[in-house]
């Protein structure tokens, strides 16, 4: 089994992406359906997210994204970055920082900057990544959120 993912990087080849951008994901829309799915999933149905007339009177003009909507996107967003051969699995391990910068609003597309900050090998076939990301907003300047994401990579299929 391999993760769906970019290339399959040797580890040093990897290991050579540090202080570097690892890529960038493809653009990804953000729906009312969504958007509504989030919030019937978390049990946040605040009004500038669910409902579009009153959120027309915002400052937003309409619904925007949950922050930890855009936040989970990342997870889709990484399976296009490169990889080591021979990972297994991968999982979330948490956050150094989150910062949301600006509102997705519905109909938006969003897409991953990432750079690899640090890598660490934590034990025979057991690494954390580092990595730097920056969720961009198409046709704006200001990102979505910028954030600093540990994830753990096993290979061999140990955990």
């Amino acid at each position: 089994m391999t993760l769906p993912s970019g290339k399959k990087l040797s580890r040093e080849d990897f290991e050579a992406l540090l202080g570097k951008e690892m890529g960038v994901s493809d653009w990804f829309s953000v729906t009312q359906d969504q958007i509504n799915q989030f919030a019937d999933c978390t049990h946040d149905h605040q009004y500038i997210h669910v409902d579009p007339e009153a959120a027309a009177q915002t400052p937003f003009g309409t619904t925007i994204a949950h922050g930890f909507l855009t936040l989970s996107l990342l997870s889709a967003m990484v399976y296009q970055m490169p990889s080591i051969e021979g990972i297994v699995m991968g999982v979330n391990y948490g956050f150094d920082r989150v910062r949301f910068i600006s509102p997705v609003k519905v109909g938006s597309r969003v897409r991953g900057r990432f750079v690899l900050s640090k890598f660490e090998e934590l034990k025979p076939g057991e690494f954390q990544t580092t990595m730097d990301v920056t969720v961009e907003i198409e046709g704006q300047e200001k990102p979505a959120l910028v954030a600093q994401w540990l994830g753990r990579r096993y290979m061999g299929g140990e955990a």
